[in-house]
């Protein structure tokens, strides 16, 4: 008799599955997923595992029972984290950036003032200061406006309890951060500064989850009743032509009303704090300027722009989210001047075996529609400068193969001679020293018919330099 089969194989087997679409290749899935629903988990990364691969084949489902059991599994994944704190085992590996967000667990992270304000308001129970993960020694500045008589302290007093003048001035009334975020709003003093004066206190906000449905875990776009299956094989990058897609009918565009539009933005706010991400155009996001669209294949996409007083001095901002069958797999980033777009791309890690280019493709399409521009840019940081994780994932290649190029002219002849080693050896890997110097310099894509090369001597930073005290910059592009 064949004894049963390990927990690290029946992973093994699950994560093998979100790359084997194929016809049938799928059969298995919900066995596998049934399986591992009775079986016991004993260490933070085993469990990790298992929810990412949940997480996928709930975006990326083969058919209803597949997604069906992966819902029903998230949504009683706290009890499954609650079994691991009784045995005490370690759950630190669940506050890592790639996987925080978990139903049942914590972290501990250092937010703007913005978001601050907006967790003590959304999660007044969850969402507290971490004391043990902060140095009271920074307080000082805050301090000075919370208390009429700690300068005199601060002047003459070498050992100074931080801590305790900050006792003496809250009084014991309410929670700390509650409190705290209220004195700071009644300083007589800008948005700005009061941003400023509150990070320079580095203040660790505690946000305990709990297992409602604002946890990575369960969070998902409200109201779709209609799901995309895969039952043939995912999309690979050699299939997809961003040229293709630009020539591909208009999308149907909704604009919210400004009650939609903001429950979008706290989704997305929700979405990106519970991975330590903030992003300008959800922090600061115009309810009022919301659209919404589908791309296909079970992907929806809302845009914001920002308000008058947050918008930026040169270029267009818009900030969009995306989601595949109702769960949301990645974010995007605009900045545009005249016909040039600068794409700031994101998809969450769990994700990243799914569609991508294909993906990428339709939301150059969407925003060419919405913008007009004739010009895709990519930053080096994108594509790894300063930025190992791009490196390891060899960004640098989705692009350059979806038709980007190197601007920089050291970066071609370098790019010239890699490709060269490619056509004569399939089998040639680029060593990481070479990515690093290909990602020395900015990719553009040009849309088709576009004059070659117009850009590629541009960089806003310089131009915001020269230009400083020289008034007005150049008017950007229209908003959405």
């Amino acid at each position: 008799m064949n004894s049963p089969a390990t927990l690290p194989t029946l992973l093994n087997h699950l994560e093998a599955a979100k790359r084997q679409f194929d016809s049938g290749a799928q059969a298995p899935t919900a066995k596998l997923l049934s399986t591992l629903a009775h079986r016991r988990f004993r260490d933070a990364q085993s469990l990790i595992r298992f929810h990412e691969s949940l997480l996928f084949f709930r975006a990326y489902p083969a058919n209803e029972q597949i997604r069906s059991l992966a819902v029903a599994l998230l949504a009683e994944f706290h009890q499954r984290i609650a079994s691991l704190s009784r045995a005490q085992a370690d759950l630190e590996p669940f506050e890592e950036p790639d996987v925080s967000g978990i139903s049942g667990t914590s972290f501990s992270a250092i937010f703007t003032y913005d978001i601050a304000r907006w967790l003590a308001r959304q999660h007044p129970t969850r969402a507290a200061i971490d004391w043990d993960s902060t140095d009271p020694t920074l307080l000082g500045p805050l301090l000075r406006r919370l208390h009429p008589f700690f300068a005199e302290d601060l002047l003459v007093e070498a050992n100074i309890p931080y801590m305790d003048w900050f006792r003496a001035a809250k009084k014991g009334r309410g929670p700390d951060l509650q409190w705290l975020i209220s004195r700071i709003q009644e300083f007589p003093m800008t948005p700005e500064e009061r941003a400023e004066l509150y990070a320079g206190a580095k203040i660790a906000i505690r946000w305990t989850l709990g297992h409602g449905p604002m946890t990575r875990s369960n969070i998902h776009l409200p109201g779709v009743r209609k799901f995309f299956y895969h039952d043939g094989p995912l999309l690979k990058r050699a299939q997809v032509s961003i040229a293709a897609e630009l020539e591909s009918p208009k999308l149907a565009i909704r604009k919210l009303n400004r009650a939609s539009g903001e429950q979008f933005l706290d989704l997305a706010r929700e979405t990106s704090a519970m991975r330590y991400r903030e992003l300008h155009g959800f922090t600061y996001g115009d309810p009022g300027s919301v659209i919404h669209t589908e791309l296909g294949r079970g992907v929806e996409v809302f845009v914001a722009g920002v308000p008058k007083e947050h918008r930026l001095p040169l270029r267009t901002y818009h900030a969009g989210m995306f989601f595949k069958n109702a769960v949301p797999i990645g974010y995007i980033e605009c900045l545009t001047l005249f016909d040039r777009m600068e794409v700031g791309f994101n998809l969450y890690y769990t994700f990243r075996e799914g569609e991508t280019a294909w993906l990428y493709a339709r939301l150059l399409h969407l925003f060419r529609q919405l913008l007009g521009v004739n010009y895709f840019a990519v930053d080096p940081y994108q594509i790894g400068l300063h930025n190992p994780e791009a490196i390891d994932s060899g960004a640098f290649w989705f692009y350059r193969k979806l038709g980007f190029r190197p601007t920089d002219p050291k970066v071609g002849h370098l790019l010239k001679s890699e490709e060269k080693k490619l056509r004569a050896d399939p089998n040639h890997r680029t060593p990481p020293s070479t990515l690093r110097r290909l990602s020395a310099g900015w990719m553009i894509y040009e849309v088709p018919g576009a004059k070659p090369g117009k850009w590629d001597n541009f960089e806003v930073r310089r131009l915001a330099m020269r230009g400083a005290g020289r008034g007005a910059g150049p008017r950007p592009a229209k908003s959405v």
